[in-house]
């Protein structure tokens, strides 16, 4: 879908056009860029001033987190002062992968990293675990007029620094200390116990990075974790950043159905009727799908 025609009732392809009588749009994280220009094309106000941003992705071994993954395969949430949480939890076969990004201001690219996990294998389990550990900031509108925009330069700023090599990745070791990760805390030395699943990534200091007032709350969120569960900031530990996640856009929904034209529902992480979760989208988008059927 390319763009839509709400007074003729049609969308656009790359193929074809396509008529409606109602029509839902379901965008993910990485559409909101084309939703925000479809939005600017039905002329539906929307606020683009929230993003989970300063965000690391934590990896360490499994020992350190068993109390947690033990039942649970994705377990709850951690909420932590200042809108900390943590978010996405995998383990076992667990791995950190990155994301490749562009801006729609001329398409610099940017990459933020994630987690996945592939099915229990005992031959091949790598025995680590890894999450995410995000803050949730709101910005005032004036002066900022994109929350995204914010996070998108955060991003480019830490592929600068990774020098063509990015994301960014930091043994807890080395942070501590003060000093920067380098190739030996990766392939030896006093810090090393595992390797990175992501070895693509440039040994670095993430306090360069991340603006001070993100990592504060973000380090005190990790220290707290590890009152809960002891072991999770063992110096061996790998911090990789950035994790951003882009859900940001809030349309003038018309009703708690996600309505925002007569005959035009919204729903997904992209639409920000959800955040971050397969569950909540695919909730959002029966809400939706309820909203449609009242005006069959």
């Amino acid at each position: 879908m390319e763009t839509v025609n709400a007074e003729k009732q049609f969308i656009v392809t790359e193929k074809r056009e396509i008529g409606y009588k109602r029509l839902l749009i379901a965008p993910g994280r990485k559409g909101f860029h084309f939703l925000q220009d479809l939005m600017r094309i039905l002329d539906v106000p929307y606020i683009d001033n929230i993003v989970d941003i300063g965000g690391v992705r934590v990896e360490t071994r499994i020992e350190h987190y068993p109390p947690i993954v033990r039942d649970y395969y994705d377990p709850p949430k951690f909420y932590f002062p200042e809108k900390v949480r943590t978010f996405c939890t995998n383990s076992g076969n667990a791995h950190v992968v990155r994301e490749r990004y562009a801006t729609n201001r001329g398409g610099d690219q940017w990459y933020s990293v994630n987690g996945h996990a592939f099915a229990p294998d005992s031959k091949h389990d790598n025995g680590l675990v890894n999450f995410a550990i995000l803050k949730t900031v709101r910005f005032t509108a004036p002066p900022l007029a994109s929350g995204q925009a914010f996070a998108e330069n955060l991003g480019l700023q830490a592929a600068l620094m990774g020098g063509g090599q990015p994301p960014l990745m930091q043994r807890v070791g080395d942070f501590r200390l003060g000093s920067r990760s380098k190739e030996a805390s990766f392939s030896g030395g006093d810090l090393y116990d595992f390797e990175p699943t992501l070895k693509s990534c440039c040994p670095g200091d993430i306090s360069l990075a991340i603006p001070a007032k993100i990592l504060r709350a973000i380090w005190k969120a990790m220290k707290n974790l590890d009152t809960i569960v002891p072991g999770v900031l063992h110096p061996s530990t790998i911090m990789y950043y950035p994790e951003i996640k882009l859900y940001a856009n809030k349309p003038a929904y018309q009703d708690e159905r996600f309505r925002v034209k007569e005959d035009i529902w919204f729903a997904g992480d992209g639409a920000g009727t959800s955040r971050g979760g397969i569950t909540g989208a695919w909730a959002s988008g029966i809400r939706s799908a309820e909203g449609i059927l009242d005006t069959l």
